[in-house]
C-alpha cells in the first residue's frame, strides 16, 4: 500500500486524517525532517505509525512517559501492528524477550525511553537495524528553555548517526517559539518542515475565578453545569478530599493520582470515560492519553507552575469541538505559593552535592561504581533515615538528573505478567495441582492470548471476579503454578528507581552548571510571571495571552472568557443607559408643564431602581430639574 489513507482504514477504521496530520505523514514520507507543532487532542501518535507501516524497516519512538509507551504497544499490538518498548526498569528478562521480538518476528515500532539511549549495548544492537525513522515525542523535553528539560533527550543525537538517512519527525503539544527553535537545533534538523496547529480553541471559554473558598466554588461550577469533569489539583491528599466533598453534595466523583494501584486507577479511569463517574479529582498523573471526546469542565483548584502545563491540562476539555469550560480558581496567596517554589526547586549546590551523596550510600554504591545501572530507591524511607523534606530532596535529584548524574523515576509501575512455560502438549501431564490453580490456569488460557509465546499482562480483580476466587488466593494459586513449573509468574510492581548513567563520583566533584541552576532558575520564574499575570489580569483577553505566549497572533479575542463578555456586558449596559437617556429626555421635553416619576416609569419601561439612578444622574448634570414632585427638562439656553 503507498497511500496513507488507505493504511490509516485498514488498521485505525478511520477514513481521513485530522487536520495536519496528513501534512505530516506526508512530509515525512517524503524523508523530510519535521517539526508537529499540534495541541493536546491533535492525534500526534498518528502522524508517525501510519509512515512507519510503510517505510521499509523500523521506527524508533523516543519518549519520556512509560505509562504512555506501554499504552501504545499494547494498542497497537491488538491492531496486529507489531511493537516493542524498552526502559530502564525493565528486567534483563523482558529485554531479551523484547529483543527477540524486534530480530524475529520483525517489529515495525520501536519505543525507548531517553536515557536507553546512554547503554552502548542497546545503541550496537540498534546499529543491527534498517532504522527508517526517528520520532522524537514530548520533543520540549531537549530544548533547556522547554518546561521539562531532559539531559538524557540530548543523546538522541546519536541516534542520526546510526540511521544517517532516517528522517526525524519531533512532536510536541506546547511549544514557544524560542522552543521550537531550539528543538530543531538540539536534534541537528537538516532543512526542518515545520507544522504548527493553531493554539486557539474556539469551543474553549477560559475563566478565572477569584475566590478564597476555592472548595465551595468547584461545587458552585459544577452545579451550574453539566457532563464530564476534571478537576486538577496539585496534592494526592486532596484529590480524595475534594472527591469526598462532591460525594457528600451529590455529585459522582473519584480520584486519582500516581500513588494508586495500576487495576485501582484503570477501573477508574474506565468509569469516568463510560460516564459511571461525573467528575475526576486529579493530579497532572491523570489525563495523559486518555481520548474522552465530552468533557465539558476543566478546573484548575490550583494555579499551574506554567502555562504550558495549563494549556496541556486544558486542552482535555472539548475534544469533541462542543462548548466546554476552562476554569482556573485563583486566591490572593496563590502568586506568593508559586513564588516560593521556585526557591525551592534549587536548593543551595551544597545540599544538592549532600542529598547526592547520601542517596549512593543508601544505596550501597561505592565510589567509582554504579555506571548504567538501575536500583530500587525508596524515596519515603530515604528521608526518613536522613531527615530530608521530600520536596527539597526531589528537587536536589531534578537538579542531578538535569546534570547528568543519575535518573529517578519515581513509581514505576508494572501489571502482573505470566507467560506458560510449557508445551500445550504437557497440559495434560502436569503434576497433581489444587483445584484453584487447576482452576485459574484454565480460566487464564480462555482470556488471555499468547500465553505460550510472550508475557501477558493479567488483572487479578478481573481474575477475581471470574473465578470466584479472592484476589490473595489467586496470588497463591500463581506462586503454585510457578512453582510447578507451569508458568513464569512476574507479580504486579510499583517501585522507584534510580539509574546512575555514570560511575559514583566524590560530592567535591558534583558540578551543577550555571545553565542547569542560574538559568533554568530565571527560566522557571519567569514562566511562573506568565501564569501569576494570566490569573490576575482583568483586562486582555485569556486566549490572547494564551496565543501570545506560544508565539501566535490574531486580529479579534476570543469574545467568550470572562474578560470578553464582561467587556461585552459593560459595553450593552452602557449603550442601555445611553438608549434609556435619550428617551426619558424627549418624553420630559415634550412635557411642557413637568412630570412626575409615576408617568415617566409607564412611558419608559425600565426597572424602577434604573429609572431613579437615571434620573438623579440627569438632575445632577444639569439635564432636568426637579421642583415639588416633578421632572422638568432644562433648555441649552438655560
Amino acid at each position: 500500500m503507498d497511500d496513507p489513507v488507505l493504511i490509516l482504514k485498514k488498521y485505525w477504521g478511520y477514513d481521513s486524517f485530522r487536520p495536519l496530520q496528513k501534512e505530516i505523514v506526508h512530509s515525512v514520507l517524503a524523508g523530510n525532517d519535521t517539526l508537529g507543532l499540534m495541541p493536546t487532542g491533535g492525534g500526534k501518535s498518528i502522524t508517525f505509525q501510519v509512515p512507519a507501516l510503510m517505510l521499509d524497516g523500523v521506527t524508533i519512538v523516543v519518549t519520556p512517559l512509560i505509562s504512555l509507551m506501554k499504552d501504545q504497544v499494547d494498542n497497537l499490538k491488538k491492531r496486529r501492528i507489531k511493537a516493542v518498548f524498552f526502559h530502564s526498569a525493565m528486567s534483563a528478562k523482558e529485554k531479551r524477550l523484547a529483543q527477540e521480538l524486534i530480530f524475529n518476528a520483525g517489529a515495525k515500532i520501536i519505543y525507548t525511553s531517553p536515557e536507553r539511549l546512554r547503554n552502548p549495548r542497546f545503541m550496537q544492537q540498534l546499529r543491527m537495524l534498517k532504522i527508517s525513522m526517528i520520532v522524537v515525542d514530548e520533543a520540549h523535553c531537549i530544548s533547556q528553555w522547554g518546561y521539562d528539560f531532559r539531559p538524557s533527550y540530548l543523546k538522541i543525537k546519536e541516534l542520526r548517526k546510526i540511521a544517517t538517512n532516517a528522517p526525524v519527525l519531533a512532536l510536541t503539544a506546547t511549544a514557544t517559539p524560542q522552543v521550537a527553535e531550539d528543538i530543531c537545533r538540539q536534534l541537528e534538523m537538516r532543512d526542518p518542515k515545520i507544522f504548527r496547529m493553531s493554539f486557539s480553541r474556539n469551543n474553549l471559554n477560559y475563566i478565572v475565578r477569584k475566590t478564597e473558598t476555592k472548595i465551595n466554588e468547584v461545587f458552585h461550577i459544577l452545579s451550574r453545569t453539566s457532563g464530564s469533569a476534571i478537576v486538577y489539583v496539585r496534592s494526592r491528599k486532596r484529590t480524595r478530599e475534594i472527591s469526598d466533598y462532591l460525594n457528600s453534595m451529590g455529585i459522582s466523583a473519584s480520584f486519582f493520582h500516581a500513588g494508586l494501584d495500576y487495576e485501582i486507577k484503570e477501573r477508574r479511569q474506565n468509569e469516568w470515560k463510560s460516564g459511571g463517574i461525573r467528575v475526576m479529582v486529579a493530579t497532572n498523573a491523570f489525563g495523559m492519553g486518555i481520548d474522552k471526546p465530552d468533557v465539558r469542565v476543566v478546573i484548575h483548584y490550583d494555579t499551574p507552575p506554567s502555562l504550558e502545563e495549563y494549556y496541556q491540562e486544558a486542552g482535555r476539555a472539548g475534544r469533541d469541538g462542543l462548548t466546554s469550560f476552562v476554569v482556573l480558581l485563583s486566591s490572593k496567596s496563590d502568586a506568593a505559593n508559586l513564588r516560593r517554589r521556585v526557591t525551592e526547586n534549587f536548593p543551595h549546590r551544597d545540599i544538592v552535592r549532600k542529598i547526592y551523596e547520601m542517596a549512593c550510600n543508601f544505596l550501597k554504591i561505592a565510589i567509582g561504581e554504579g555506571y548504567d545501572r538501575l536500583f530500587p530507591f525508596d524515596l519515603e524511607i530515604f528521608c526518613k533515615t536522613f531527615k530530608f523534606q521530600k520536596r527539597q530532596c526531589l528537587a536536589a535529584l531534578h537538579l542531578l538528573a538535569q546534570s547528568g548524574y543519575l535518573e529517578f523515576m519515581e513509581e514505576t509501575e508494572h501489571k502482573s505478567r505470566v507467560q506458560i512455560t510449557v508445551d500445550r502438549r504437557e497440559l495434560y501431564d502436569l503434576p497433581t495441582l489444587s483445584e484453584e490453580a487447576e482452576k485459574l490456569l484454565q480460566r487464564m488460557m480462555r482470556l488471555y492470548t499468547g500465553l505460550f509465546s510472550d508475557y501477558v499482562d493479567i488483572s487479578e480483580p478481573v481474575l477475581s471476579i471470574e473465578t470466584g476466587l479472592d484476589e490473595n488466593r489467586i496470588y497463591h494459586a500463581l506462586l503454585e503454578l510457578s512453582r510447578a513449573k507451569v508458568l513464569s509468574y512476574i507479580p504486579k510492581s510499583r517501585t522507584p528507581y534510580m539509574y546512575l548513567p555514570t560511575s559514583r563520583e566524590e560530592p567535591r566533584y558534583i558540578m551543577i552548571p550555571k545553565k542547569i541552576f542560574e538559568e533554568r532558575q530565571k527560566i522557571l520564574s519567569e514562566r511562573v510571571e506568565a501564569v501569576i499575570r494570566y490569573a490576575s489580569d482583568d483586562i486582555d483577553c485569556r486566549e490572547d495571552m494564551i496565543l501570545e505566549y506560544f508565539g501566535e497572533k490574531r486580529g479579534v479575542h476570543c469574545n467568550q472568557c470572562d474578560i470578553c463578555r464582561d467587556k461585552k456586558r459593560k459595553t450593552n449596559n452602557r449603550n442601555y443607559k445611553e438608549q434609556a437617556i435619550s428617551s426619558i429626555l424627549d418624553y420630559v421635553k415634550n412635557q411642557p408643564y413637568g412630570t412626575d416619576f409615576r408617568n415617566i416609569s409607564f412611558r419608559i419601561k425600565l426597572p424602577q431602581s434604573d429609572l431613579t439612578e437615571l434620573l438623579n444622574f440627569l438632575v445632577s448634570e444639569g439635564f432636568l430639574s426637579y421642583q415639588n414632585g416633578a421632572y422638568h427638562a432644562i433648555s441649552a439656553e438655560q
